[in-house]
C-alpha cells in the first residue's frame, strides 16, 4: 500500500511541476512576445557581452536592475524542468547539462521570434543571462531537493531497491527476503518456438 501512495505522490510532483511550467512558459511568451507600442527602438546586439557591457555604463542601479531581469526571467525552468521530469535518482551532471540545454534553446527561440515582433529587440546577450539564469536555479536548488527526497524515500519506505526502478519479480529471488515478505516465484518464461520454413 505504502507503494501505490508514493507512486501518487511522484505523479503528483511531476503533474504540479507540468503545470508550474506551463504557466511560466506562458508568462514568459506574454512578456517577451508580445508587440510594444515605443517611439523607438535600439539596434540589435548581435555580438556577445556589448549589452552587458552598455547596462554597466548605466550605473551600478540601473545594471543591476537590467542583468536581473535577464537572469531571472527562465530561472525557474532551472528548477522546473527537473521537477517536470520527476526522477529522483539522475547523474547531477547530467541533468545540470540537459536544463541548461533546454534552457539556451528556449532563450534562442524567443529571440528568434522578436525578430518579428514591433518594438521588441533582439539581444545575444539575453540569450547568455538567461542560461546563466537557468544554471544558477538548478545549482541552487535542484541538487538539495533531490538529496532531500532520496532521504525521504529511504526514510519512508524502507526500501532503497524501489528508488532505483528495481522490480519486486527480482527482489523475490533475492536469499534473505524481509519479514512479511511473500515470495512469488521465479518469472515464468516462454519456450521459444521454431519458425517454419
Amino acid at each position: 500500500m505504502r507503494h501505490c501512495s508514493d507512486g501518487r505522490a511522484v505523479i503528483h510532483f511531476r503533474a504540479a511541476g507540468v503545470v508550474l511550467l506551463l504557466a511560466h512558459l506562458l508568462l514568459v511568451g506574454w512578456l517577451t512576445l508580445r508587440p510594444l507600442d515605443v517611439p523607438w527602438v535600439t539596434a540589435a546586439n548581435l555580438r556577445p557581452f556589448d549589452g552587458i557591457r552598455a547596462d554597466l555604463a548605466l550605473g551600478p542601479g540601473e545594471a543591476v536592475r537590467r542583468i536581473g531581469e535577464g537572469l531571472v526571467l527562465l530561472a525557474p525552468l532551472g528548477v522546473l524542468l527537473p521537477m517536470a521530469g520527476g526522477r529522483v535518482l539522475v547523474s547531477p551532471w547530467a541533468s545540470l547539462a540537459r536544463t541548461v540545454a533546454a534552457g539556451a534553446l528556449l532563450s534562442s527561440a524567443i529571440e528568434l521570434g522578436q525578430t518579428g515582433v514591433p518594438g521588441q529587440v533582439v539581444d545575444v546577450d539575453s540569450i547568455l543571462l538567461n542560461t546563466a539564469g537557468v544554471a544558477l536555479a538548478h545549482l541552487l536548488v535542484v541538487p538539495v531537493s533531490r538529496a532531500r527526497l532520496r532521504r525521504a524515500n529511504r526514510a519512508g519506505a524502507g526500501d532503497p531497491a524501489r528508488l532505483t526502478g528495481e522490480s519486486r519479480a527480482v527482489r523475490s529471488e533475492a536469499p534473505h527476503e524481509a519479514p512479511g515478505e511473500v515470495s512469488q516465484g521465479k518469472t515464468p518464461t516462454i519456450s521459444r518456438v521454431g519458425i517454419a520454413p
